[in-house]
């Protein structure tokens, strides 16, 4: 069933993705959790996420799970509350940054450790598809449903975190989505800021909850150029708000593996010698500034469960992911929108500097940014001829993700060619200290994977 993703189920309400299927996902999940007691569930503002909701929540009720419903949330408030609230799992209903049409679900276990495709997605999904639910648990006492709201303790957890020198005022685009829901966290604090959209609508009317589409930011640079001198940044938000993207005072998009480098070097300066993470598709900038700043740089593979994993083996304090996630340890090891805008709005404050004098120093490499190219034979098939044209000569050849080759010290490029995790994809990311160099190996990539 091609709902049950790498990192999340996914799929078409109505279509692939019923209210009947997620009350035997609700099943399969809490079988596969061992008699769980108690769960977090949490949901987003689309329509469809209230029967779904229903329908989760009595599967597990039928299962003899007390349901703790936290009711419409961010995805960070749902980890916020799986490491509060002490459950044996938790859920969050929604599709993200998939437009209306969509919904879903994203799976933990207790202390918000993800459940991925590599770890009990397949297996739930098995249990679905063979109908092994097992039979309805009864106990000594009627499984129940709890709401409780935890929107106001999540803001003053996020508040702890903190420390500006002097107040800002930025401008966020909430996308209609649960944004709105992480600005709770700046009340009352020295960040103000200018909303876009902030009305609750799961039909996201003003544009696509999703600020890794470079169109969707143009009403926040809008505004932010409308204005100069009023912000110092802008934020825009995904749809369930565990991603964020950044633009600059003057209104320009700022990498995110350059937020990577950014949040490290401040974080690094209370936790010296701490681990930091950065998705193996970042810039060599995110390592150099970890370094630099008296950090562990380590890299990590694309993909939220493999950097929570990552992350609680190392005790890291802090990973950047390009997509825009920013996990801290101090939420649980996991995403918070609105602790990565304070991030920013800490660093912005205290050095006197704007944002883009901030990041200027940064753009001294030429990055290719993701290019994809669909193939027509087996994506695996391309990586293994990457590997074998460039494993003979290349300083270094890895396979975290995808293939790696690393010329950086003595030709100064690097690359990772990596399969869709969905699609026939095969994703170029390619690195170099010219743009002249950059432009000459990425379209010797780009034929080698095309061929």
């Amino acid at each position: 069933m091609g709902i049950f993703k790498a990192y999340d189920i996914r799929g078409i309400y109505g279509q692939d993705l019923t209210d009947d299927i997620f009350y035997k996902i609700a099943r399969a999940y809490a079988r596969f959790l061992g008699n769980p007691k108690k769960i977090v569930v949490a949901r987003d503002i689309r329509p469809h996420s209230e029967p779904l909701f229903a329908a989760f929540a009595r599967g597990l009720n039928d299962m003899g799970v007390d349901v703790v419903d936290i009711g419409h949330a961010s995805t960070p408030m749902s980890y916020f509350a799986n490491g509060t609230l002490h459950p044996d799992g938790s859920v969050m209903i929604t599709a993200s940054h998939n437009t209306k049409e969509w919904n879903g679900c994203k799976l933990c276990r207790a202390n918000a450790v993800p459940i991925s495709g590599a770890n009990g997605i397949k297996d739930i999904e098995r249990m679905v598809m063979e109908d092994d639910l097992g039979e309805p648990r009864t106990t000594n006492h009627e499984s129940r449903t709890t709401k409780i709201d935890v929107l106001a303790d999540y803001a003053r957890h996020v508040r702890t975190f903190e420390h500006m020198a002097k107040p800002l005022h930025v401008a966020c685009d909430f996308a209609n989505g649960m944004g709105i829901c992480e600005a709770a966290a700046f009340k009352g604090s020295p960040l103000t800021y200018d909303g876009l959209f902030e009305e609750f609508d799961g039909a996201f009317p003003n544009h696509d909850a999703n600020p890794l589409k470079t169109e969707t930011l143009k009403d926040l640079q809008a505004l932010v150029r409308a204005n100069p001198g009023k912000y110092a940044f802008g934020v825009a938000f995904d749809g369930d708000a565990d991603r964020a993207g950044f633009i600059d005072e003057k209104g320009d998009i700022i990498p995110m593996d350059f937020i990577t480098a950014l949040v490290s070097e401040d974080l690094l300066q209370s936790n010296p010698g701490a681990a930091c993470f950065y998705d193996l598709r970042s810039s060599k900038v995110a390592e150099e500034t970890i370094a630099a700043a008296g950090g562990k740089p380590m890299m990590s593979r694309v993909g939220h469960s493999f950097i929570k994993a990552q992350m609680r083996e190392n005790d890291a304090i802090f990973a950047g992911e390009l997509s825009g996630h920013y996990y801290f340890k101090a939420n649980f090891t996991a995403e918070s929108s609105s602790m990565a805008t304070f991030a920013l709005a800490n660093i912005v404050s205290k050095s006197g500097k704007s944002l883009s004098e901030l990041i200027a120093p940064l753009r001294r490499y030429s990055q290719s940014g993701e290019i994809n190219s669909r193939v027509a034979g087996d994506p695996a098939a391309v990586l293994a001829r990457v590997k074998a044209t460039y494993a003979p000569t290349a300083e270094r050849v890895f396979e975290l993700d995808g293939v790696s080759v690393d010329n950086w010290s003595r030709d100064g490029w690097w690359c990772n060619v990596r399969m869709s995790n969905t699609e026939p994809l095969v994703r170029l990311n390619l690195e170099a200290k010219t743009p002249d160099l950059m432009a000459a190996k990425r379209d010797e990539l780009l034929a080698l994977i095309r061929a």
